[in-house]
């Protein structure tokens, strides 16, 4: 039980990675808040799982783009578990465009919001109630490092999402906080069938030779959470198959 009585709110998880790592915890001892946009029946079945496996859960719908709710979201999650010791911001979106002139503004400032300006807000507010030993983890993605074609502004967002781990945790040093990221590879989330058309992943294949599941991505986050992290701050994990990237 590596996270038994922790406290842990995460954003974006009624589905795809973000429902894996919120299981997860709770099988290794956490309570979970979670914070979801507009999936409640998804969101409601993670937390009677959560509840199920013995643990606290609450949800709560919002924007994270919106700052009072995002002050409303960290007080709940205090409010019903008496604390809050791990943030993991993973809510996201995209909408591909394969010509930046037909990138809609509209679009744009929505992906923009979503990833990284209410990551920071979410982040702003959470942060006077962690203290030493607390952690705070980022979804990025190898668009970061790679690029994508079709998702010009996500992966500027998830660009973003590095230099804004990197930068708070040099600030967050002298507190004891740690904050790291993970940046998947390709996974077959609902994210990615709805927006790609993906189809299941054949997982009768090697781990290498496929893309990741959303529960071999899960683990990244939980190494990142437990003492066994001790010692990393400002890092990126990079479970992605064996894409080759920088930093």
């Amino acid at each position: 039980m590596q996270l038994e009585n922790k406290s842990v709110l995460i954003t974006g998880a009624d589905s795809g990675i973000g429902k894996a790592v919120a299981l997860l915890f709770a099988r290794e001892g956490a309570d979970i808040a979670i914070v979801y946009h507009s999936d409640e029946e998804g969101a409601s079945k993670v937390k009677n799982e959560i509840i199920s496996l013995g643990k606290k859960s609450i949800i709560m719908k919002g924007d994270v783009n919106d700052s009072q709710f995002c002050k409303k979201a960290v007080e709940k999650t205090v409010a019903a578990f008496g604390k809050l010791d791990i943030l993991i911001n993973n809510a996201g979106t995209q909408f591909p465009c394969d010509n930046i002139e037909n990138l809609e503004e509209e679009n744009i400032r929505t992906t923009f919001n979503s990833n990284i300006i209410g990551m920071i807000l979410l982040t702003k507010t959470a942060f006077s109630y962690l203290k030493e030993g607390s952690s705070v983890i980022n979804t990025t993605s190898a668009t970061a490092y790679q690029g994508h074609e079709e998702l010009l502004d996500y992966s500027a967002t998830k660009g973003a999402i590095v230099s804004f781990t990197r930068s708070l945790a040099l600030q967050s040093k002298p507190k004891g906080i740690r904050v790291n990221a993970v940046a998947p590879g390709p996974v077959a989330t609902p994210l990615t069938k709805d927006t790609f058309g993906e189809e299941e992943e054949d997982l009768s294949k090697p781990p290498l030779q496929r893309n990741a599941t959303e529960e071999e991505v899960a683990t990244s986050f939980l190494f990142l959470a437990s003492d066994q992290a001790a010692q990393m701050t400002g890092q990126v994990l990079h479970p992605n198959g064996g894409i080759i990237v920088n930093g």
